[in-house]
C-alpha cells in the first residue's frame, strides 16, 4: 500500500491509485519505496551506465553510475529507499528541481525529490517514473 502524495484532480488517500494522466502534468504515486523487489536490481547492468527515460516522454533524465562504481548507485538507493542520482548523472537538458524541491522533467512528469545530504544534491526518484524507453533513437545517449 502507498499513500496518493500528489494528484491534482484527487484528494490524497490512504488507497494505492495507478498513475493517471492530467492535463497539466503525469501524476505518479511518490511514497512507493519497494523498487528493491521490482527487477530492475537483478536485471541493470553492471558494466556500463544507464540511461534512465521520462517514462511520458522518453527523453533521457539520469545517466548512471557517474563517478562511482554501479555497486555503490545501488547501495546508496537501497539505504535510502529510493534511486538516488547525483548532479553529475542528470540529464539537465530534461530534468529540473522546483524551489520546494520537487525533480520534475521539462515536460512536467513528477520524478521524485532533491534530498541534499552531506555529498551534495541527491535526487530521490520514483523508479516508475524513469522506467521509459527512448521515443527517438536519436535521443540515446
Amino acid at each position: 500500500m502507498c499513500a496518493v502524495t500528489f494528484y491534482p484532480s484527487l484528494p490524497a488517500t490512504k488507497t494505492f491509485r495507478p498513475p493517471l494522466m492530467d492535463a497539466r502534468r503525469a501524476c505518479i504515486c511518490c511514497a512507493c519505496s519497494d523498487w528493491r523487489s521490482t527487477k530492475f536490481v537483478s536485471e541493470v547492468t553492471r558494466d556500463e551506465p544507464t540511461v534512465y527515460y521520462d517514462s511520458v516522454s522518453g527523453k533521457p533524465l539520469f545517466v548512471a553510475p557517474v563517478g562511482r562504481s554501479m555497486d555503490d548507485f545501488l547501495r546508496e538507493s537501497a539505504s535510502h529507499g529510493w534511486p538516488s542520482f547525483r548532479d553529475q548523472e542528470v540529464v539537465w537538458e530534461n530534468m529540473r528541481v522546483l524551489k520546494d524541491g520537487e525533480a520534475v522533467s521539462v515536460d512536467g512528469t513528477h520524478l521524485g525529490h532533491n534530498l541534499p545530504d552531506s555529498k551534495g544534491n541527491r535526487y530521490c526518484i520514483n523508479l516508475v517514473s524513469v522506467a521509459g524507453n527512448p521515443t527517438d533513437t536519436k535521443q540515446e545517449l
